[in-house]
């Protein structure tokens, strides 16, 4: 057994499917915690062994001290192998913990982030870390409630793609598919006037009565769980691209436009 060498699990990636729970047979993971992997016998692991990791398909897994150049399989189909220890039940294991699984996993928060712009916008920038920051501290009470996270970003890079998303302001965050924003308020935003050359507004968070370009973790946390617990009420509204938006698209376009008349 390693001393030195586990497995590490990245909980933004992992979509709690439980097979690396399942393909390992040294306890190294707390079976109470299934289907989230929780590492609890660290030096249970058998040194230079990737079999949990070889079958994870979100490539959420790495290994401290690996050093021999093997990485996650990330969006591949689980690699087919024995187990390290050569247990001629492994793969009857491997199916039985997968339909126990699948079972308890019906419950979904999707969480996801659209902005304009996240290489100068001050704002879509810090809102991007902080929501980070607030996935990180509830997706473990999410996971014991049963749910688990799937978590997306979406630069909305046109119109087309803002028609799509419903995009009201910049940035916005939804759980479930709706803003966890009541209403729109929104105040001059140098960055993004700087890249379309016009006069542009973006998202102020209001929080305990009181405004923010980057919205505080607690709000972001607050808004997340309350969106995952509640049934959110039917929106059937018809969808128009605001003004504001319209005019950062057109003078993005015109910007970055070659031609002397703004053609392409």
């Amino acid at each position: 057994m390693a001393e030195k060498w586990y497995p590490v699990i990245d909980y933004m990636e992992c979509a709690e499917c439980g097979s690396c729970i399942a393909k390992c047979t040294h306890g190294v993971y707390d079976l109470t915690k299934s289907p989230t992997p929780v590492v609890v016998n660290p030096l249970g692991c058998v040194d230079h062994c990737h079999g949990c990791g070889n079958q994870c398909p979100q490539g959420a897994i790495t290994y401290v001290g690996d050093n021999t150049g093997w990485t996650p399989p990330k969006g591949l189909v689980p690699v087919k192998e024995s187990c390290c220890c050569g247990d001629a039940k492994e793969e009857k294991k491997v199916k039985e913990a997968k339909k126990v699984t699948e079972s308890k996993k019906t419950k979904k928060v999707r969480i996801e982030y659209l902005y304009l712009d996240l290489q100068t916008c001050d704002r879509c920038i810090g809102t991007d870390k902080v929501l980070e920051e607030a996935l990180e501290e509830v997706t473990p009470a999410l996971n014991a409630a049963g749910y688990y996270v799937e978590y997306k970003k979406v630069e909305i890079s046109s119109i087309q793609l803002a028609e799509k998303y419903h995009f009201l302001s910049s940035p916005t965050i939804l759980v479930n598919g709706h803003d966890i924003c009541p209403s729109v308020k929104e105040n001059a935003c140098d960055c993004c006037s700087d890249i379309s050359g016009t006069a542009v507004d973006c998202r102020v968070f209001e929080y305990e009565g009181k405004n923010y370009e980057v919205p505080p973790k607690q709000m972001l946390a607050e808004a997340i769980l309350h969106g995952a617990f509640t049934a959110p009420n039917e929106d059937s509204a018809c969808y128009t691209l605001p003004e504001n938006l319209r005019n950062f698209f057109e003078g993005k376009k015109n910007k970055n436009c070659c031609c002397s008349d703004g053609c392409c």
